[in-house]
């Protein structure tokens, strides 16, 4: 599929520095750096929610390095054609845990990946991610919208810090030149997603409650809607973002716009499963946004992209792939 992309001739021989690779979306955009030729990658990763075995099947080769560091700790270095920066703490449960050291990831970890950027002439590609739009009140949500965003609140670290992030990289533009492009992620899922985590994201909990026939648990009445993309999707989105001669500055929204409620999601994670789960709902998350779902328009006509993988087919990848893991199955890619 890469290789039908034409992406390669753009990345081969190219040196790539990418914070946040050993994660679950980091680990598959380094898999597909290293795929098409990229001649060295560096990842900045304390695995603190990324894993070793994601990244394990690389790091014998010769070409991938990781800095097992945080990534606001990191010296800025200098040497690479593309940066990357992926760092960061994406579950609600986990960013709320860890706020200081999610805003850190995401200020002064910035900072560093942007003065690399710099120091190396390269492009920088930021991950942002959907929930600079807050409880967004305009669905499909355009990159235009500027957000409704609760600055003290506990979900605050995640979303500020992203928001941060993202004027300070538009800042190195206008200031320094630096050619930089964000993405602004929505919900994305597949293989990789940890099943063992102490903090998992809604699809991965839901997937594991049902392989075990636990309560699939629901904060709120479930009428809250997300718009879910398949992982490899994203990671060509992402690829072709990066690589895009025209795109310098700019602002792009990644992901599936067909929009599913929580509770018809956890009803076909159920039926995939074949699980014998019952569904309990929860008090809801304070500031839980209502409604997600991107207007990709700009995707599509930037970068000729959009997503192609169905929900379901999706999700019966996920489930099949989180059977093999959690019964010991060896690393899937």
């Amino acid at each position: 599929m890469l290789k039908e992309q034409g992406l390669a001739d753009f990345v081969a021989g190219r040196r790539v520095i990418v914070s946040g690779g050993a994660g679950f979306l980091g680990s598959w955009l380094v898999d597909a750096l290293y795929m098409l030729g990229a001649e060295h990658i560096t990842i900045v990763d304390n695995l603190a929610t990324g894993r070793i075995d994601n990244i394990s099947h690389l790091l014998g080769t010769g070409r991938v390095k990781l800095i097992n560091l945080p990534v606001e700790k990191l010296e800025p270095l200098k040497g690479y054609d593309f940066v990357i920066h992926m760092a960061a703490r994406p579950s609600p449960e986990d960013y709320v845990e860890h706020p200081v050291e999610t805003l850190l990831a995401s200020s002064r970890g910035t900072e560093v990946m942007l003065e690399t950027a710099r120091l190396s002439d390269a492009v920088f590609l930021l991950t942002s991610t959907s929930e600079v739009y807050g409880d967004a009140e305009v669905v499909p949500t355009p990159e235009t919208y500027w957000g409704k965003v609760n600055p003290i609140g506990p979900r605050s670290c995640y979303d500020e810090g992203k928001r941060y992030a993202e004027a300070l990289t538009v800042a190195y533009a206008r200031q320094y030149g630096v050619d930089v492009r964000i993405a602004r992620i929505f919900n994305t899922y597949g293989p990789r997603l940890d099943p063992g985590a102490s903090y998992a994201r809604v699809v991965p909990r839901f997937i594991m409650q049902a392989l075990r026939n636990e309560p699939v648990t629901i904060f709120g009445d479930g009428k809250q809607t997300r718009s879910f993309c398949y992982v490899s999707d994203m990671t060509i989105a992402l690829l072709k973002l990066l690589l895009c001669g025209k795109c310098k500055g700019e602002v792009v929204n990644l992901g599936n716009d067909e929009e599913v409620t929580i509770l018809e999601l956890a009803n076909l994670i159920k039926e995939i499963v074949g699980s014998r789960s019952e569904i309990v709902f929860l008090p809801p998350r304070e500031d839980d946004p209502k409604r997600r779902r991107p207007d990709i328009s700009k995707a599509r006509r930037l970068l000729n992209w959009e997503p192609t993988t169905p929900l379901r087919a999706g999700l019966q990848k996920t489930v099949e792939w989180f059977r093999r893991y959690a019964g010991g199955g060896a690393h899937v890619g």
